[in-house]
């Protein structure tokens, strides 16, 4: 750690800000609350928002894990866990179940968490109306209206045009039948994770300056037609090339010398857990 350096870099001031908004995005599940959104030493696209939370939340007992689309030694995590450990001297892991905040970006890790653990996810985009609608000041009065007809024509569209839904990735939904969220750029398959999970979720956005939450127990519904019903990426017949595990999200990739498609775990620490039996 080094001492020149505030415990987890930003001022008090700014942390007690972003807890503050943390705090309104839990009591109003799926509302995109603002927030000043703090400059720092690394470049927007590597998911401020998230750091930002991660940072203001952090204590000197708790134990952090960073993933970045499930892998622990992806660029991006690893240099979020350098960076923390200049300014914060606290334990990191690689082990999902000792994490108690873990930070990631585009995946939810595979092993269910506790109401003891806290996942922040970093976010591009917080607005679900922006694929519709792309002034600020209109989304706002969508959302206090519940003014959602867009989003559903653009799904239909897709249906009809393809016959089937094909967003991959940041798939709307609805929290506690409110507010329609983007649950950042997280695959369909992590989806129902959301919905009545035990642990809290943050979303971050820095660049948008946004805050929003899932708590524990929270109903939340994926975007379906009641006779097209939501389905995630599906792997039937598939299995990781490693541990040789299903039901898991899988990575998709070609062996060079035979021009195979094969199949690995996303999720790194699940997939070394299961080999390690």
């Amino acid at each position: 750690m080094n001492e020149n350096y505030n415990f987890a870099f930003l001022d008090e001031g700014s942390k007690r800000e972003i807890r503050r908004a943390t705090l309104k995005a839990v009591a109003i599940p799926g509302y995109q609350v603002p927030f000043g959104s703090r400059e720092l030493p690394i470049g927007r696209g590597w998911g401020t928002g998230g750091i930002q939370l991660t940072l203001s939340l952090l204590g000197p007992k708790d134990v952090l894990k960073v993933i970045d689309q499930g892998s622990d030694e992806s660029v991006n995590a690893v240099n979020i866990k350098s960076f923390v450990g200049l300014c914060a001297d606290i334990e990191t892991t690689t082990d999902t179940r000792e994490a108690t905040l873990i930070q990631t970006r585009h995946r939810i890790p595979e092993i269910p968490l506790t109401n003891k653990q806290i996942l922040v996810l970093q976010v591009p985009i917080p607005e679900p109306l922006r694929i519709v609608e792309a002034r600020e000041e209109v989304t706002k009065k969508m959302h206090a209206e519940q003014d959602y007809a867009p989003v559903w024509l653009n799904l239909y569209e897709s249906l009809i045009k393809y016959q089937k839904v094909t967003l991959g990735s940041e798939y709307p939904c609805m929290v506690e039948g409110r507010y329609m969220m983007n649950p950042s750029p997280i695959p369909r398959f992590d989806n129902p994770k959301l919905h009545n999970a035990e642990c809290l979720y943050l979303f971050g956005a820095g660049r948008e300056k946004k805050i929003y939450a899932i708590p524990p127990y929270t109903d939340v519904v994926s975007l379906a037609f009641e006779d097209v019903p939501f389905e995630p990426e599906n792997f039937e017949g598939k299995s990781c090339r490693l541990c040789q595990s299903t039901g898991t999200y899988l990575d998709e990739m070609m062996a060079s010398q035979t021009g195979e498609k094969l199949y690995q775990c996303s999720d790194t620490s699940y997939c070394k857990e299961v080999q390690n039996g």
